[in-house]
């Protein structure tokens, strides 16, 4: 029984099936740096700790698979998505199925999502960890990693609840995202001739696994709880300038500009300078953005986000506005000159500020408000920023500024409707005489 659904296994195969699960698999790919050039292929040169199925009659499988990352090495965070969907998807097609990828059908691609649904217990971890650790030449797998790891919220971690493996879930996020990945890597089969057909295309009833017409919550500040955690940022940054005018700054971009994480720190992309915020001919002030799938775009520019620019760039002892070229990180580290390049360290700053802010409402007699709060995390800055720039401007126009690919993304955040549709069953009688 692999994932609760009964499928016939015999002999060996169900013997080695049960075996492989009750252990978990290695890693397959490093990062991109410390990973063989995918174009040089030669014989030995596949990872000595990988199975030996990957070494011997299904090297081909790991070839491809490395060539279909190495072309997304431009984007760290889609080359980490894809690498997950791939490795998961090699592991099973090895160790569990014993098979080639090039051999998988479509009831094979049916049963591998029925397994990521419900992943065997030794394959799931409790924490996100590197999968190789050590210097260049000692690189190995780390024993705590897993192809599927279960976490717990913010607010349960606090209260003391760790992560149990037994309560692991695939969201439908997840599951979207898997066809679209294992699609994209069999056209790219199909493409080097290694199959002729694509299994997950061939799946005519997705909906069996995917729910349809569900509506995916924004979360988002509530008005009281903005105004708090902007207070508390305003507070922090009049207190303790060197450390906090950043802060300050930072919860600005996020919300006036409805920034995403990525899109505030140096990778192999862009590296966001203040150059980046730009006049145009009409004397409009614009941010370009390198975003979500290397797309560029440009976001509008209030004049409370160019207030705040020319604050901060008083703080750090420059012009009132940039100029054309200027090359001034847009968010430096602690009193350097270099770019901040962890997304981790931007989070960092945005949950001290959250900290300090529930600490306020609790003061205030706030509690449920604080208690909300504790659960929030960066991205609902952005959210929030949408959600309040809905109800003043045209959709369209906030659809741009956010890089939403389709108005009905934007459509998300816009909650009157359902307020009023809400309102009007408030009062509904349980009998019909009440």
């Amino acid at each position: 029984m692999i994932c609760g659904i009964p499928i016939p296994l015999s002999g060996r195969f169900a013997m080695v099936a049960s075996s492989v699960t009750r252990q978990p698999p290695p890693p397959i790919f490093d990062q991109l740096a410390y990973l063989p050039d995918p174009f040089a292929r030669h014989t030995g040169s596949v990872p000595e700790h990988l199975p030996v199925q990957a070494r011997t009659t299904h090297e081909d499988d790991f070839w491809h698979a490395l060539r279909f990352l190495a072309s997304y090495e431009g984007s760290t965070a889609t080359f980490n998505a894809y690498r997950r969907e791939l490795e998961r998807l090699l592991q099973w097609s090895w160790l569990v199925q014993e098979k080639s990828i090039r051999d998988l059908k479509r009831e094979d691609i049916e049963q591998f999502i029925r397994f990521c649904q419900e992943p065997p217990r030794a394959w799931i971890g409790t924490k996100n960890c590197a999968r190789f650790t050590g210097p260049d030449d000692e690189r190995r797998t780390h024993p705590d990693w897993r192809p599927f790891v279960v976490s717990v919220s913010k607010v349960q971690a606090r209260a003391g609840r760790s992560p149990d493996p037994s309560s692991y879930a695939s969201s439908q996020a997840s599951i979207k995202s898997l066809f679209a990945i294992l699609s994209s890597f069999f056209n790219f089969l199909i493409q080097e001739e290694a199959v002729t057909s694509n299994p997950v295309a061939l799946i005519r009833q997705k909906s069996k696994y995917l729910v349809s017409g569900q509506r995916r919550e924004v979360r988002r500040l509530s008005n009281l709880q903005w105004d708090f955690v902007l207070e508390t940022a305003e507070h922090l940054a009049d207190e303790y300038p060197d450390r906090h005018e950043r802060t300050l700054f930072v919860m600005q971009c996020l919300y006036a500009m409805y920034l995403r994480i990525s899109e505030l720190v140096a990778d192999e992309r862009h590296i966001p300078t203040m150059s980046d915020f730009r006049r145009d001919s009409d004397n409009n002030w614009w941010f370009e953005v390198v975003g979500k799938g290397n797309k560029a775009r440009s976001v509008s520019v209030s004049d409370a986000m160019l207030k705040a620019l020319k604050r901060y760039r008083g703080h750090l002892g420059l012009t009132p506005l940039p100029t054309p070229g200027e090359r001034t990180p847009l968010i430096p580290t602690l009193g350097g000159r270099k770019a901040v390049t962890s997304t981790r360290h931007i989070r960092a700053i945005v949950q001290q500020c959250f900290d300090q802010a529930v600490e306020r409402m609790r003061l205030k007699g706030l509690s449920d408000e604080s208690h909300e709060l504790q659960a929030a995390t960066v991205h609902w800055l952005r959210h929030t920023g949408i959600s309040e720039d809905v109800k003043q401007r045209p959709v369209d126009h906030v659809r741009d500024d956010a890089g939403h690919a389709s108005s009905l993304t934007t459509d998300r955040y816009i909650d009157a409707e359902r307020r009023e549709r809400h309102a009007s069953a408030r009062h509904k009688p349980m009998k019909a005489d009440s």
